[in-house]
């Protein structure tokens, strides 16, 4: 890995290494199923219909990153959008084709967990642990404010 990269770069580079070997595993098991939908699924499995608002909530995305998520869910057939109570509301819900894949889904999140783990153990660190610990910190005090600390002084405002 090159000594120049960023935090950012090196995260986005352990993400381009994990994402497409579990969309593969995916595939080995004949699903057409994203990474990034899994905690939606979840969500849904384990409470049923809710608004797409309280699915962020819980999956701790911004409505608009979810919004980009449902549209694909839909497009793909796993979940299906129906208007709530109130009229700007949606609701999601698992379609018959999700629930059909549970199983398989499941037995799937099993196996990489179990991959995670491993990966945590030739790091010697819990990457998941770690992660969340960094999330924790970030709510506490945000990496804005960070940045604003470190630059102090030393760097002008504005170059006009």
């Amino acid at each position: 890995m090159d000594r120049q990269a960023t935090l950012g770069t090196l995260l986005r580079a352990l993400l381009d290494q994990l994402d497409p070997a579990v969309e593969r595993a995916y595939a080995d098991l004949g699903l057409h199923f994203r990474p990034r939908f899994t905690p939606v699924v979840r969500v849904l499995r384990d409470a049923g219909p809710v608004r797409i608002k309280e699915v962020a909530e819980r999956c701790g995305l911004s409505h608009s990153a979810l919004s980009q998520t449902v549209s694909a869910m839909v497009a793909e057939g796993w979940i299906k959008v129906a208007q709530g109570a109130d009229a700007r509301e949606r609701v999601l819900r698992l379609t018959a084709k999700a629930n059909r894949a549970l199983p398989l889904l499941e037995a799937q999140w099993q196996a990489t967990a179990q991959a995670a783990r491993s990966l945590s153990g030739d790091v010697g660190v819990s990457l998941e642990d770690t992660l969340a610990t960094a999330l924790r910190a970030l709510q506490q005090r945000s990496f804005d404010e960070r940045i604003r600390e470190a630059v102090g002084a030393r760097i002008p405002r504005r170059v006009d």
